[in-house]
């Protein structure tokens, strides 16, 4: 596959992609974890 004098572009736009969609991931997985731990405390607390 050739993309001539394009490829800058065209390898600039998938690479800025992966790194928002790898920053998305994270983001999710961190907070995911977050609200796992106030959800345990709020349990715990009503014991």
């Amino acid at each position: 596959m050739e993309f001539g004098h394009y490829t800058p572009y065209i390898a600039g736009a998938f690479g800025f992609t992966a790194l928002v969609l790898a920053a998305l991931i994270l983001h999710g997985w961190r907070d995911g974890r977050a609200q796992k731990r106030a959800l345990a405390e709020l349990q715990g607390d009503q014991r």
